[in-house]
């Protein structure tokens, strides 16, 4: 295979695309010194939402200007409480924890207004193609494979002040990525759980402008 074939490929990256539902049940703006926590949902046998996801929306929420806990940080603070085996799944679930007076003394110092649930997680669904390489001196690789990745995300926010679902959000990505090979392979790569993130993140942000403060839309 000629070497020049693939150049339109390596101007190509791996294409994705996102679409995301929004549910809002009334103001959801957070006030001064208030903050927020992000938790990835961990209970499911045959995945977890993956810490990556978790900090890369941590960080797009934080250069918001938000004041977002640190995942690993808020669970070493309230360890066990909110492990895999004891974390509350629903909202009648933390008011039973916040009946521990030590753990709601930690909340209040926190200022913890609201507590986001992110479950879900991206995945490989399919794959064509096929690359072989030479294991000689002077040998490489030679072929072509491509798999489709897809990421799903469902954001719940529990208002701890009202005690209510203020809001959910599902996220969902799609994206394929390639691996041409000639003499070395070429990943190029969809960054399926990297868009999900950024407008996931975005999303989350105009949930939570300052009061006082216009939302602005969201484009995908």
């Amino acid at each position: 295979m000629n070497p020049f074939y693939l150049l339109p490929l390596l101007l190509l990256a791996g294409c994705s695309s996102v679409t995301i539902d929004e549910f809002r049940s009334g103001s959801t703006s957070l006030n001064s010194g208030e903050s927020i926590v992000i938790l990835g949902r961990r209970h499911a046998n045959n995945y977890e939402t993956e810490p990556s996801l978790i900090n890369c929306l941590q960080e797009t929420m934080a250069n918001k200007g938000l004041n977002v806990i640190p995942e690993q940080e808020f669970l070493d603070e309230f360890y066990p409480f909110f492990e895999p085996r004891t974390a509350p799944l629903n909202l009648p679930g933390i008011n039973k924890l916040r009946s521990y007076d030590k753990l709601a003394q930690r909340m209040e110092q926190r200022n913890l207004r609201y507590l986001i649930w992110v479950d879900g997680n991206t995945e490989t669904t399919s794959s064509v193609g096929s690359i072989s390489c030479a294991l000689v001196p002077g040998g490489g690789c030679l072929g072509f494979g491509s798999w489709d990745d897809e990421a799903g995300y469902e954001s719940v926010i529990w208002d701890l002040k009202r005690e209510v679902v203020a809001g959910r959000i599902h996220t969902s990505a799609k994206g394929t990525s390639y691996m041409p090979a000639v003499v070395i392979p070429i990943p190029l790569l969809a960054q399926v759980e990297s868009e999900a993130c950024k407008g996931l993140g975005k999303q989350l942000s105009e949930f939570f402008q300052p009061q006082g403060e216009p939302s602005h839309g969201v484009q995908n």
